[in-house]
């Protein structure tokens, strides 16, 4: 429990000498700043102190006439009796007045606003803590026993204070917490020192390729990043490069949709680097790894060891995810999906047209594909994007969705969820979202279309994949469609 000590009562004013009131905080008769004059110290000294020497008898003193006047029209003192050699109202000997600053030519201020003709004076012999504090130890080199300074030990580590101090200082190489800049951050991410919550890893991921580029970032609303992405890149027997994209959006309804979508990424990136570099077409490694990324994410619903086999709910709310992907190899476009995440096509002519080429599982877009609404209307309900097709062990079947492209030019192939599409839905806002440099820079254009979402409001997790598509113009047909 710490402790407050009370000033020692006052004789007279150091300003005016006047009897002050007691309990007052100024002098009533010059307006003199009371709390101001040191109390007696009660406890050992915790810095060097000099023992003053006895001064001699006080010549006449010629006092400066002041300019100024305060509320009650009494001269405001510019040097206070302290200031200068002399014995205070008790007989006892004040310190010599300093001299100013011999580099700056100044001297200190007075407590009372005027400026004073010496340095730092406390009033009273060493008994009252009235000395002047030494602040640099090469203006004694007799040391502490030639000038009478008190000797002073050294700060003891183990005590409380200097101990959390050092309990809280972080070690060579461990996290430093992003708030308060100085605690060390436990293994929950959380501040040892202040207990803010760390970023986690996931809230802002980037990976860049040479032929493609991925940024996911956790958006302004959500707690954490759901999304999850794998790209990759590998050759076909011939020797030809082959590159891979694969976007996951968990879903926030169900349980654990972070591992939902991490689970499902990297099953079908491992899928598709084990297929493809073994001659497999690239349209039927895409729809392997949709189903190998269904049941990793379907394992994870599954009940642990020693769990009861009759609980009939085991799979309720299971760990659910979507999936988009693409592969560019041999000169195709492989898009495959499940769920409303999408791929966009961008031609590097911005004049040529532009296109979707997925179509979202999702009930307004099965109300649109019936004719009962149309896609402004189905869009606009609040059931839009209720989605009617997903990864998981409660899905009603799975349906993977494939295509084949052979575009005829260069483009730009956007892979994402719906944090990035819900801020630029057509196939045109999407295009003019996309900054003119995403062929040459796609890291740079990812993080812009991430931007582009977090400035509309960043209401979910966004993450989008570029696949820059270079071909020289052939007049090809598409595989499946045409681009």
């Amino acid at each position: 429990m710490s402790q407050s000590h009370q000033q020692p009562a006052l004789s007279k004013c150091p300003g005016c000498e006047e009897p002050p009131v007691a309990g007052d905080l100024f002098c009533g008769a010059c307006g003199y700043d009371l709390s101001a004059v040191p109390a007696r110290p009660d406890d050992r000294p915790t810095m060097a102190i000099t023992v003053p020497p006895a001064a001699p008898a006080a010549e006449a003193v010629r006092w400066p006439t002041a300019e100024e006047t305060d509320s009650s029209d009494v001269p405001a003192p510019v040097v206070r009796p302290a200031d200068v050699p002399g014995t205070d109202s008790g007989g006892r000997p004040l310190t010599e007045p300093d001299t100013p600053d011999a580099e700056s030519g100044r001297g200190a201020a007075s407590p009372s606003g005027p400026v004073q003709t010496g340095g730092p004076v406390r009033t009273g012999g060493p008994d009252s803590a009235a000395a002047r504090v030494r602040h640099d130890d090469r203006a004694d080199p007799g040391g502490a026993e030639a000038s009478g300074d008190f000797a002073l030990a050294a700060p003891d580590p183990r005590a409380p204070e200097h101990a959390a101090a050092l309990a809280a200082a972080p070690a060579p190489g461990a996290k430093v917490c992003v708030a308060c800049r100085s605690g060390r951050v436990d293994a929950d991410g959380y501040c040892e020192n202040c207990g803010h919550a760390q970023p986690r890893e996931r809230d802002h991921m980037e990976q860049e390729l040479d032929a493609v580029a991925a940024v996911s970032d956790r958006g302004l609303r959500h707690h954490r990043n759901e999304d999850s992405f794998a790209v990759s890149s590998t050759a076909l027997p011939d020797g030809s490069p082959a590159v891979v994209a694969i976007v996951c959006d968990g879903v926030s309804s169900a349980s654990r949709p972070d591992e939902a979508s991490a689970a499902a990424a990297s099953a079908a990136n491992e899928a598709l680097l084990e297929s493809l570099p073994r001659g497999t077409h690239p349209q039927q490694a895409m729809h392997e790894a949709i189903v190998a990324a269904s049941e990793a994410v379907n394992a994870l619903a599954q009940e642990p060891a020693g769990a009861r086999e009759h609980d009939a709910h085991r799979h309720q709310n299971a760990p659910a995810c979507t999936l988009v992907g693409a592969i560019m190899a041999g000169g195709l476009l492989i898009v495959g999906w499940v769920g409303d995440s999408r791929v966009y096509w961008v031609p590097e002519d911005r004049t040529q047209p532009t296109a979707r080429l997925t179509e979202d599982d999702s009930w307004a877009a099965q109300m649109v594909a019936a004719g009962l609404m149309n896609e402004a209307e189905a869009y606009a309900d609040e059931r839009a994007h209720a989605i009617t097709g997903w990864l998981g062990a409660d899905a009603y079947e799975l349906e993977p969705h494939t295509a084949a492209f052979k575009p005829d030019r260069p483009g730009l192939v956007v892979v994402c969820t719906d944090g990035l599409w819900n801020y630029a839905e057509s196939a045109e806002e999407m295009a003019a979202a996309v900054p003119a440099d995403a062929q040459e820079q796609p890291l740079h254009a990812a993080r812009a279309l991430v931007g582009h979402a977090l400035d509309g409001g960043g209401h979910d997790n966004v993450t989008v994949a570029l696949l820059p598509f270079a071909v020289r113009p052939q007049g090809a047909g598409s595989a499946c469609d045409t681009v």
